[in-house]
This record gives C-alpha cells, structure tokens and sequence, in this order.
C-alpha cells in the first residue's frame, strides 16, 4: 500500500531544510542524542517517522530515526505533528525562541540582486553614448525595451523592496537588535533586497542551535 507521507518525501525534506535548528531539535530530543549537534537534516519522512542526517561538532555525519507515536494517518497530520513535535523538543531543551542580534554583519548573497540593481541604475541614468562607449548598451537597452520596463522596474524595486524592509525591521525588532545594526540591516535590504534578511534569518537559526550546545 502506498504511503502518502513518503510519497511527498522529497517536498518535505526540502521544506524542511529551511528550518535546521527545527532538525536539531528534533535530533537531541526526540532522537535522544546527547551530543553537540551542529546541523541536521531530514532525509526520509513516512507515516511512521523520520530520518535525520546530523553533524556533531569535531565529527562525522550520523543518522537517527525518529519514530512517530502513534504512526501518522495521513498526509494532512505532518504539519500539525512536526508542529507539537517542535515545540515539545524546544520547551525540553530550554531552545531559545527569540535569540538577541546585536551586531551586523554584511550578508551574504548580496551579489545576487546588487547586478540588477546596479544594471538598472546603469541603465536609467546612463548618459547618451557620446559621453564615451561605456554608456553605449545603456542606450541599446533604452531604446530596445518596451517603454514601461524601466519604470515598472523601478516600482517593482520600490514596493518590493520597501515591504522587506519592513519586515527585517520587524525581525530586528523581535530580535532586540540595536539601533545602528537594525538601521544598516534595514538599509541593506532596501537596496539589495531578500540576500539581508534571509542573511539575518541564518544567524537566527544559528544562535538558536547554539543556544542548544550551552544548555541556555
């Protein structure tokens, strides 16, 4: 018989691995390993529980199994399982839910929207190509796109953009993070957009494991 857990494995376990200090919880609580876990990952899911690939500091990778009890009915009970399972493996290891930030660090990634963002600035105030061969494809591109592309960017950028910045001054917020950072956090995702604050969610993720290796 077919499982229907299993059967969306693949989905679940990459779902999963946005959330990697959920896995390590799940790893020393419910899959009673009492070394220092770094990192983990899920596997394999099924109906009757799961596979956790982990790390501990200084060594290999190991797997543990986590069986579910009682087995899962179906599809529907994997997000409302992994939920309780969550907050009951957090509570037990006294898991900080809400970790200080309290400086900034240039993320990572921001090369990935900066070129776009530095075309289009390129591209919209770009002199006329007599001011030199550099500014020649700016012209290309003016003269080539539809004429609402540049605009339509620019309000993309904006509306895009400005909503981001608001929810990474929310996370500094939650966080208790300091003026200066929460103001260079917020910048950053202004001009570079999604890199900052998915950046930021990283070292969240990363002080809540930690909170985990020192017993807090």
């Amino acid at each position: 018989m077919s499982d229907p857990v299993r059967d969306k494995s693949a989905f679940l376990c990459m779902y999963m691995s946005t959330h990697p200090d959920t896995l390590v919880s799940y790893v020393r609580h419910w899959g009673k390993v009492k070394e220092k876990v770094e990192s983990a990952k899920m596997t394999v899911i099924d109906s009757k529980g799961m596979n956790l690939s982990y790390t501990v500091k200084g060594g290999a990778a190991k797997e543990v199994r986590v069986a579910f009890e009682p087995p899962l009915s179906g599809y529907d009970e994997v997000k409302p399982r992994l939920l309780q399972m969550k907050v009951d493996a957090e509570d037990a290891l006294g898991m900080s839910k809400a970790p200080e930030i309290l400086d900034y660090t240039l993320p990572k990634g921001l090369a990935k929207t900066g070129f776009l963002v530095a075309l289009l600035i390129y591209t919209t105030f770009a002199p006329p190509p007599t001011f030199g061969p550099i500014w020649a494809p700016a012209e290309f591109l003016r003269t080539n796109l539809p004429s609402w592309t540049i605009p339509a960017s620019w309000w993309f950028a904006f509306i895009v953009h400005g909503s981001e910045g608001v929810y990474t001054y929310m996370l500094c917020k939650k966080h208790k993070t300091p003026l200066v950072p929460t103001i260079l956090y917020v910048l950053t995702t202004l001009v570079f957009g999604f890199p900052s604050w998915i950046d930021y969610r990283k070292r969240v993720q990363a002080a809540r494991i930690d909170s985990i290796m020192k017993g807090k």
